[in-house]
């Protein structure tokens, strides 16, 4: 992939939302979500009853309807935005990678956020439109020359790398655990090899007994890694977020 000049990339237009303004309506949006008001979908022919769940769901869930109204292409923007509260993981990142970015909530907020200072690169196995700011990848992360094509691509040591990256769900819930650490682990891998000393890692996790690997990996590399499970991640869900702070750094080879 031939590199581009970043320096003529503008800020993103899209007008911004102050952090007061979203945490108002999204405490109005959930609690109108916990009142009796809620909408009841019927069943249609040719409906499944788990698509029928999703869907009714989806009409009552107070982050989509932020998302909606605020232009964010996911709810799970939200995630990102509240790890960043809470953490500052994005403040002053002139390069930054997003992993398994489909279909680019996280990629929207941090071309929000940083508005054209920063150099953005989102990879995914599914094409996502383009978002001003950022170069969208359509590939696969786990293919054994994207992480070398990313680290050509990058035009120093990355500040935050992040990774959203999960397989479709299998049903069962120890398979998706075990795949979804693959993932993580792959992810930390290559954020040992390209971030820049004291840089900051975020990855999704989802609950299990081999996510302790992960977290023990984290400690060796990083100051401070912390649990995290965002407000925004739906009940019931077993994902959260392992956010890790002051990369140490890379060991001379000796």
């Amino acid at each position: 992939m031939t590199k581009k000049s970043w320096s003529s990339r503008q800020g993103n237009e899209r007008t911004r939302v102050s952090s007061q303004t979203e945490s108002s309506a999204l405490g109005d949006t959930r609690s109108r979500a916990r009142g009796e008001n809620k909408v009841r979908v019927k069943t249609a022919r040719g409906r499944t009853t788990s698509s029928q769940r999703w869907l009714q769901r989806q009409l009552n869930d107070p982050y989509v309807a932020e998302a909606n109204r605020l232009g964010y292409r996911s709810r799970a923007a939200f995630k990102l935005k509240e790890i960043d509260d809470k953490y500052d993981i994005l403040s002053g990142a002139r390069r930054i990678v997003d992993l398994g970015c489909a279909p680019g909530g996280w990629t929207q907020y941090i071309c929000e956020k940083l508005a054209g200072k920063a150099q953005i690169i989102g990879i995914d196995l599914q094409e996502v439109e383009p978002i001003q700011g950022a170069k969208m990848w359509v590939k696969d992360f786990m293919d054994p020359d994207a992480e070398h094509e990313l680290m050509a691509e990058l035009e120093g040591p990355a500040d935050v790398v992040l990774s959203d990256m999960a397989n479709a769900s299998t049903g069962h819930k120890q398979t998706d655990h075990l795949k979804t650490i693959a993932l993580a682990e792959a992810a930390l891998d290559f954020a040992i090899k390209v971030l820049v000393k004291d840089g900051h890692f975020a990855a999704k996790i989802l609950q299990g007994g081999s996510d302790k690997v992960v977290v023990d990996k984290l400690n060796q590399h990083f100051h401070k890694v912390r649990h995290f499970k965002p407000p925004s991640s739906r009940q019931g869900s077993t994902e959260w977020f392992v956010v890790a702070q002051g990369f140490k750094g890379r060991k001379d080879p000796k």
